[in-house]
């Protein structure tokens, strides 16, 4: 193997962790909100997060420091890191709140998570918006995976209301997020942009939550357990291992892989919760690792059929 596929494959592994880690803290993110507010649960958590990250990158910084080819950053690279930080900040808080408050506004966990997934055809076709070049098996993959999204999470109602514009939003949102992310990743520290990303969502997230939200003591308490695993694995682990993924992997492939965290949420679901899933979910499940698997291969083998 090639370095760049070593890399490339590094980073797929590390979206995909970043897939379990998203699904199974679904299930806390859900018992949270049943006690809290969205803007309160998305601030704590986002708090949590960044703070889980500093002792990590204090260790890492100190390390950097006693290497001889360790060199002070540019002021050029102050300003991306800078600018990326913003950026990653402030468009996580939007996506990431919209999905919160679409949830609070009646739409079930399932409906939520395949009409967020959506991202995963928004991201190629804003791809191909920009300019960039996509291989011609990513869109019949993605829309496979769609429908196993849709056999998958889909389950009671059909009906589109108030809460799913605000989680097609959140679709949208994200699938900037992943672009944005794939753009600074490569330029920046991973840890450290995924640290500040979190403390501006959180900060902005604090904000709101003074506004529009009463966040009372003994509630938060009462859900700390929740809280704490979203933010600590979730936002403080998970979103770091997307930024680093992202250095290796195309945004188009990654949205994919990450879309698998409404597998895992699912299997979460057998293992925590005891709940056995439908025929169609389980078909749903493996229309996704097909399309997941066929993304990663299919081009890989045309390119060597054409050179043949």
């Amino acid at each position: 193997m090639k370095p760049s596929k070593n890399r490339a494959l590094i980073g797929d592994l590390l979206l995909l962790v970043t897939a379990v880690v998203w699904g199974s803290s679904f299930v806390a993110q859900e018992s949270g909100m049943e006690v809290i507010g969205p803007f309160t649960f998305q601030a704590i958590r986002s708090m949590i997060g960044s703070i889980v990250l500093l002792p990590v990158i204090l260790l890492t910084d100190l390390r950097a420091k006693q290497s001889p080819d360790y060199s002070q950053p540019t002021p050029e690279q102050k300003k991306t890191f800078l600018r990326g930080s913003v950026a990653c900040g402030i468009i996580l808080f939007v996506a990431a709140n919209l999905q919160q408050i679409g949830m609070a506004n009646g739409t079930a966990s399932g409906k939520a998570g395949f009409i967020t997934a959506f991202y995963m055809l928004l991201v190629p076709i804003f791809g191909l918006i920009l300019g960039k070049k996509e291989s011609p098996v990513v869109f019949p993959c993605a829309l496979v995976a769609l429908g196993g999204l849709y056999l998958l999470c889909l389950k009671d109602s059909s009906a589109f209301g108030k809460g799913d514009l605000y989680c097609l939003g959140c679709a949208v949102v994200f699938a900037v997020h992943i672009m944005t992310v794939s753009h600074f990743a490569p330029l920046v520290n991973g840890l450290k942009l995924s640290c500040a990303q979190f403390f501006i969502c959180g900060i902005l997230s604090s904000v709101c939550m003074v506004v529009f939200e009463t966040p009372k003591m003994p509630e938060i308490l009462a859900v700390w357990f929740p809280i704490f695993y979203s933010g600590a694995f979730s936002c403080g682990i998970a979103y770091t291992l997307q930024i680093i993924g992202q250095k290796y992997t195309a945004p188009t492939v990654a949205s994919m892989i990450m879309s698998l965290e409404s597998v895992f949420a699912t299997l979460s679901g057998i293992v925590i919760l005891h709940t056995v899933p439908t025929g169609a979910e389980w078909i749903g499940m493996a229309l996704m690792f097909v399309a997941i698997i066929a993304v990663q291969m299919l081009p890989e083998w045309i390119r060597k059929r054409k050179t043949e």
